[in-house]
């Protein structure tokens, strides 16, 4: 039996001629081995096959090489789909995934906490291609040895319609890595640093790691972005008297436990905050007058270094002494930038920030000098001459002339950044802020520009990390 990808002209047929008629009998799975449309709380699986019949329904770790297969529409990219795969495989302790819009086919393979692209062929190629398709996923196929992280996770028993709680990467598992701390800074406004900083650290969340998120900005924008704004009068506000400034006023009170706040709503899991606040401006002179207010957040983040994986400071786009304090208790530096020109003389200026006042405080701490992880590409326009002609040049001024390192990753201009952390809800008369992370955002809007932008903040986590050395 051969696959014309022709014939499959809408995801219906996709699923029809493709996964029921094609892969599902070519792959062994037999019809009371396979199910379809299947519902795990909020996460919907198009196909779902078991190397042997399981009766009563049951997804746990001792299911028979499970495989997951998701059709889309032929016009649809599978890259906007990926990132939903990645987690229906992490939470349902899925091995496989087959994702395929019948022009393209995908196998995603789910190993020791990340998932990989294992395999990847155009539709016409399929049948040339299909022993190697068998050996991954067929139903025959030799069992592999499930990885120790799978072996602690506990059997399940709930019905279908439920969500299997089982330990993901997502969840509170401690693995004792070094805390590493990333000042998200620029001197110039409008970079996009609060975006860079919540999303970052949403996507850091996601991939399983204790996350602090630390507001410096007198602005407050990260803090009002994670949620932690509610209030619409001023009798409400509960952070003016409990934020990033009380940390900093003295080393003997005020410590991190004490401070620290749950994000509201803004991401899933959650994620700590050290609130800012508007108040902070008029207050900056007490700290002025005493030199040791530079190294108390680097001293105070010290004594919760075994609580947390990753620190996200969110900076003043200034040369003041908040600005001061961040980078000094940063080890790592990313430096959001849209690559204009106004932007790339800011550069220059923040370089010579580091050397003349940054590295003399880290000295004094015992640090070495602070180390630059990357210039980020920020707010970059998405249409197609721009990424033709003019992006390509802009990216390579940074290194030929500023001599900085370019992060890999780029962080798109993308309505649905500014539209999820704008979210308000009525509450009576009142419309009540209700910010969510773009990586949630996608997964509750059918949006595929939210998808991308999410994709992108996964994509600039996993960079992060592996520069860090954090598995």
């Amino acid at each position: 039996m051969s696959f014309n990808p022709d014939l499959c002209r809408n995801e219906s047929e996709v699923e029809s001629k493709l996964i029921v008629q094609y892969l599902l009998p070519q792959l062994g799975y037999s019809p009371e081995t396979w199910h379809q449309e299947i519902a795990f709380g909020s996460i919907r699986l198009d196909f779902l096959a078991f190397a042997t019949q399981v009766v009563p329904f049951v997804l746990d770790d001792s299911s028979p090489l499970s495989v997951i297969f998701e059709a889309k529409h032929p016009r649809e990219n599978l890259d906007n789909h990926v990132r939903k795969l990645k987690r229906y495989l992490t939470s349902l302790n899925v091995r496989y995934a087959l994702l395929t819009n019948g022009r393209e086919i995908r196998i995603y393979e789910r190993i020791a906490g990340s998932v990989q692209l294992r395999f990847h062929c155009l539709g016409q190629n399929l049948e040339s291609n299909f022993d190697t398709i068998k050996k991954l996923i067929g139903r025959n196929r030799p069992e592999n040895p499930v990885n120790s992280v799978d072996r602690a996770r506990p059997k399940q028993t709930e019905a279908p319609n439920s969500l299997p709680t089982v330990v993901s990467p997502n969840s509170e598992i401690k693995n004792h890595s070094i805390m590493q701390t990333i000042a998200i800074y620029h001197h110039k406004g409008g970079v996009g640093k609060t975006t860079v900083s919540v999303n970052l650290a949403a996507a850091l969340r996601k991939q399983g790691k204790r996350v602090l998120l630390v507001d410096i900005d007198a602005q407050a924008n990260t803090t009002f972005a994670t949620g932690l704004i509610k209030f619409q009068f001023e009798e409400d506000d509960d952070i003016k008297e409990r934020n990033i400034f009380n940390l900093l006023e003295t080393s003997t009170l005020n410590f991190i436990p004490d401070i620290v706040r749950k994000s509201s709503g803004f991401s899933n899991p959650e994620i700590d905050v050290i609130p800012s606040h508007i108040t902070m401006i008029e207050r900056q002179h007490k700290l002025v007058k005493s030199g040791t207010s530079r190294l108390r957040l680097a001293r105070k983040l010290e004594k919760v270094k075994d609580e947390y994986d990753v620190v996200i400071i969110d900076t003043p786009p200034s040369l003041d002494l908040y600005a001061q304090v961040a980078l000094t208790a940063a080890d790592y530096l990313i430096i959001p930038s849209d690559l204009r020109p106004f932007s790339n003389q800011g550069l220059a200026s923040v370089q010579r920030f580091i050397k003349e006042e940054i590295d003399e405080n880290r000295e004094g701490l015992g640090k070495n000098s602070l180390e630059i992880m990357g210039v980020l590409p920020s707010k970059i326009p998405t249409n197609s001459k721009y990424q033709q002609y003019t992006f390509p040049k802009q990216r390579q001024v940074i290194p030929d002339r500023y001599h900085l390192p370019l992060m890999e990753t780029s962080i798109s201009e993308r309505t649905p950044l500014y539209t999820c952390l704008n979210r308000t809800i009525p509450m009576g008369n009142l419309d009540i802020p209700d910010p969510k992370s773009i990586i949630d955002f996608a997964e509750i809007e059918n949006n595929s520009s939210a998808e991308v932008a999410a994709n992108e903040f996964e994509a600039l986590a996993l960079e992060v990390l592996d520069k860090m050395g954090i598995k």
